[in-house]
């Protein structure tokens, strides 16, 4: 039997919970509650629809004209976005993630970024999935397996829904995410231009009381978080309050959000993606909450995404 398009399929179960895991960017597929959609999915013989579900590594976002500086040394990567002239999220998006372990209700997948020009290091990326009752725990682990230390960035790509996806079914829906602050970016390169507070000159980016998304334009990053118990949360819902949440910790002092403007067809606005980072857009460049490992180490963030209101 020929492997599925977007990868080796690990399917996972807990109580009213079930998830899919596809091995092209160790990908969340599915993940549904009750059989409702919480993120967007699609289907295993699809090649994966943008970075939908995705994991963003060794790096998030956007790195300007795809150089950058590292302890002396300049590195220039693909740029893989030509529209912005950027290298856009990271390595491993369309790697071949190895299965290593896996259980009803657990899996780990594996793969190495193998030194290359732009990025000549050896890196591990091991990252572990867990469904309970509290929803899909993910945790990503980066181990420096070079002698020389190594710039990291780490995040997620899931985007939310609340039941059934389609175009424009953002519009009706209900966000909340209490954060401070909100890097504005530049309308031709969505590179960063300047980090403002909410209600400065935010324009209608501020959520930190639930509102519905409505014509809403977003692709920005936030900062800022508001803790409760060490963890940042942010909400989407529908008018009766049933939808899907994300959950981090302070690993990740940023949420990238994108209400998917540029989706065709049905996919436009068809999902909200919230994506939990260690290091806002163009880290590599700025050195922002930039995570330096040395050979040897390692370092990682972890997410989860659960029902609400159900």
């Amino acid at each position: 039997m020929s492997t599925p398009l977007s990868g080796v399929q690990v399917e996972l179960r807990s109580g009213r919970y079930r998830a899919s895991i596809a091995g092209v960017g160790a990908t969340v597929r599915v993940l549904q509650y009750d059989g409702v959609d919480l993120i967007v999915p699609f289907a295993a013989g699809e090649v994966r629809p943008a970075m939908r579900g995705a994991l963003l590594a060794p790096w998030p976002n956007r790195i300007a004209d795809g150089e950058y500086a590292f302890e002396g040394d300049v590195h220039r990567l693909v740029q893989n976005e030509p529209e912005t002239r950027t290298a856009a999220h990271g390595l491993v998006a369309w790697t071949d993630f190895a299965v290593v372990d896996s259980a009803v209700d657990r899996a780990v997948l594996s793969a190495v970024v193998a030194p290359q020009p732009g990025y000549p290091w050896r890196v591990r990326i091991d990252v572990e999935f867990r469904l309970g009752p509290d929803g899909l725990a993910q945790e990503v682990t980066a181990t420096n397996e070079s002698g020389t230390a190594v710039p990291v960035g780490l995040g997620g790509h899931p985007y939310l829904t609340a039941g059934t996806a389609g175009a424009r079914s953002i519009d009706a829906l209900t966000f909340e995410l209490d954060a401070a602050r909100v890097l504005l970016v530049t309308e031709d390169r969505m590179l960063p231009d300047r980090l403002v507070a909410l209600g400065d000159d935010a324009g209608d980016r501020d959520f930190r009381r639930p509102r519905r998304i409505g014509d809403a334009v977003v692709n920005n990053a936030f900062t800022g978080l508001a803790l409760r118990d060490g963890r940042a949360r942010a909400r989407l819902t529908d008018d009766d309050g049933r939808g899907a949440e994300v959950e981090w910790d302070a690993r990740c002092p940023w949420v990238q959000v994108y209400t998917a403007d540029h989706g065709v067809g049905a996919d436009h606005r068809a999902g909200l993606a919230v994506e939990p980072t260690t290091c806002p857009p163009d880290a590599f460049r700025s050195g922002q909450d930039l995570l330096v490992v040395p050979p040897g180490g390692s370092t990682g963030a972890g997410w989860v995404i659960r029902s609400v209101g159900r």
